[in-house]
């Protein structure tokens, strides 16, 4: 069964300590602690020897996904006070000015595939071009985004089967016309299924759509349940009476 965490912006956007506090109340075990916004940054990495993290088997950590050009050497010094090598940097390659400065952080940067708002890293043919000047860094595959630029799935699974040797995490949501996360529905899952082949089950999922904090337990538990069931429909070559009960 694949492991199943939140994003901590989902639940709570900047606070962080009462997503973490949501979180206990429910069996998962990976979190992506997000930094989403410049302003953000800071009080999280100095917060980070206090907060309650153990239990997750699997952490990340979200840069922001903007910031200027002065602010770069910033985010990177304090990306370099994170205590763990080990997470997961998440980070939008359309917010990178100069490539050399982060290219020391090696696989610890987790490149995503951007939105229809964003210049670069939409393809597999963009994201090219960011993993030839950051070789080491991995892929955190955004099924929402990949669905919005290609909604076949096609060029998702460009992209998977490009990099799947790079995939290190998954976002999971939904998103509108206007790219705002929305609560996962039956196509996100059948969005899932299409590409579940090319995605290892070690892989971590972590949801980003907007939860209220009373809904979190129940939507946990349907989303593991349908993901289940929309792997293994695809899987057992069921795809289209899936797609008819969508």
């Amino acid at each position: 069964m694949r492991t199943i965490g939140y994003s901590t912006g989902s639940l709570c956007r900047s606070d962080f300590r009462w997503a973490l506090q949501i979180l206990e109340r429910i069996e998962v075990r990976a979190v992506e602690l997000s930094a989403l916004r410049f302003g953000e940054l800071r009080p999280l990495v100095e917060a980070l020897p206090e907060l309650p993290l153990q239990r997750f088997s699997y952490v990340s950590f979200h840069v922001p996904s903007k910031f200027t050009r002065d602010q770069e050497e910033e985010v990177l010094s304090l990306l370099a006070r994170i205590p763990d090598p080990s997470w997961p940097l998440i980070t939008h390659p359309d917010a990178i000015f100069d490539f050399e400065l982060w290219r020391p952080l090696g696989k610890r940067i987790c490149i995503e595939n951007m939105d229809k708002r964003k210049p670069i890293g939409q393809t597999a043919e963009q994201l090219r071009s960011v993993f030839e000047r950051l070789p080491e860094a991995t892929l955190c595959f955004d099924i929402a985004h990949a669905k919005q630029i290609d909604p076949t799935m096609c060029e998702a699974v460009a992209i998977l089967k490009e990099n799947r040797g790079r995939l290190r995490q998954i976002h999971m949501s939904e998103v509108d016309t206007h790219s705002v996360h929305q609560p996962i529905n039956r196509w996100a899952l059948y969005s899932f299924s299409r590409v579940a082949r090319w995605m290892p089950e070690n892989v971590p999922i972590i949801l980003e759509s907007p939860t209220i904090d009373d809904e979190v337990p129940a939507m946990t538990n349907a989303v593991t349940r349908e993901l289940g069931m929309a792997e293994r429909v695809f899987l057992q070559g069921t795809e289209g009476e899936y797609a008819l009960a969508v």
